[in-house]
């Protein structure tokens, strides 16, 4: 092509962006895209303009199934595509992937790469209306994706997607969004009472429910350990904790409330033993940070979290939904710090060979260049 290609990522928000994607969108610019960014600006567009992006500003609910505001929102984008005729449009996450995919087959944007980062609360959730709504999220994925180039983060989902009808050749693995491996690195661990953290958004299905309850039972165990929560609620999405509850917990002596952190080399450091005793998920980025600080993991035996963690090797999985299990893993490396240590080391070793975002930067720029030739 003789013009730089365009590439325009659609994400939900521009926290997410930064966190998750910022680094593949520089190393698509220095591989010689022009890079545009479409999502809802809160606190990070300055960054975003700043990284050399053009950004472009849309408001959107992750939590509202509205059907008049998801058309005035699929409107808005088709006009966005008409617009900027991007060569390659990139969408992260299902409300991007279902919108995303309409405007561009409204528009005729010739590439469509889809990421699947997880499949969140619609296949976590036991309510009625997450089933009935994630049926429909279903069939309207096997029409779409079978358009376009899908990028999932485990084989679990990539099984799911087969399963949904689309085409094995439209599905890639690529794991996760990477670690910078130099930026995350091992310290030594505090010469203090064991510190175990859980850093997520505080969503009912990411575990922290019965996180807490094993915070309580080691404590009535007379175990002596700290437990953290670090990160807040996300009141966009249906499973977000209420802010009472998490108060009644820190009032309680159960565990220490620590909010949303944006230095988290310095939170690992601190920490003895990271903890996700999440549902499902697309590959935490948590976990492979925690691996990388050289920091043992409790995690559970479900898609994306057991690709992180090797039982035995680098952490312990445990059921999901279930706290004896996790308070005895927990308990386990509380009690051992020769474990904590050995299994740190193997997480490490891990993080460095197989989950670099060097690694995934390459791994995505590879799958556009194969689309646009």
């Amino acid at each position: 092509m003789n013009k730089r290609p365009k590439l325009l990522f659609f994400v939900t928000e521009d926290w997410y962006f930064c966190s998750h994607r910022l680094p593949l969108a520089l190393a698509a610019r220095e591989a010689g895209f022009e890079v545009v960014v479409a999502t809802r600006v809160r606190e990070h567009g300055t960054l975003i303009r700043d990284s050399g992006l053009k950004l472009i500003p849309l408001e959107l609910s992750r939590r509202s199934a509205n059907p008049a505001s998801q058309l005035v929102l699929l409107a808005r984008l088709v006009s966005l595509y008409r617009c900027e005729k991007p060569d390659i449009v990139h969408h992260v996450a299902i409300k991007p992937v279902f919108l995303g995919s309409l405007a561009a087959l409204l528009t005729g944007t010739p590439r469509i790469v889809n990421a699947v980062a997880g499949l969140g609360w619609l296949f976590t959730s036991t309510s009625r209306s997450a089933r009935l709504l994630g049926k429909f999220v279903a069939t309207v994925f096997r029409a779409l994706l079978g358009r376009s180039q899908v990028i999932v983060q485990n084989p679990d989902d990539h099984a799911f997607l087969m399963e949904l009808g689309v085409p094995s050749g439209r599905i890639a693995l690529i794991r996760g969004s990477g670690v910078d491996i130099e930026a995350y690195s091992p310290t030594p661990e505090p010469q203090k009472t064991p510190l175990v953290i859980l850093a997520s958004r505080l969503l009912w299905n990411k575990g922290v429910g019965e996180f807490v309850e094993a915070a309580r039972t080691l404590r009535a165990q007379g175990i002596r350990a700290r437990f953290a929560l670090v990160g807040e609620p996300d009141e966009a999405n249906p499973a977000s904790i209420e802010i009472g509850q998490i108060a009644r917990w820190q009032q309680d002596g159960i565990v220490e409330r620590w909010g949303k952190r944006d230095d988290m080399p310095a939170v690992m450091a601190q920490a003895h033993i990271v903890c996700l005793p999440s549902y499902r998920e697309g590959l935490p980025k948590v976990l492979i940070e925690a691996a990388a600080c050289g920091r043992p993991i409790v995690t559970t035996d479900v898609p994306g979290c057991r690709e992180v963690v090797r039982d035995g090797e680098n952490g312990l999985l445990v059921p999901a939904r279930s706290v004896q299990p996790l308070a005895d893993a927990l308990r386990r490396l509380i009690e051992d710090p020769d474990l904590r240590k050995r299994m740190g080391s193997k997480g490490r070793e891990m993080a460095v060979a197989e989950f670099s975002v060097n690694r995934v930067n390459r791994e995505t720029l590879a799958l556009y260049r194969d689309i646009l030739a």
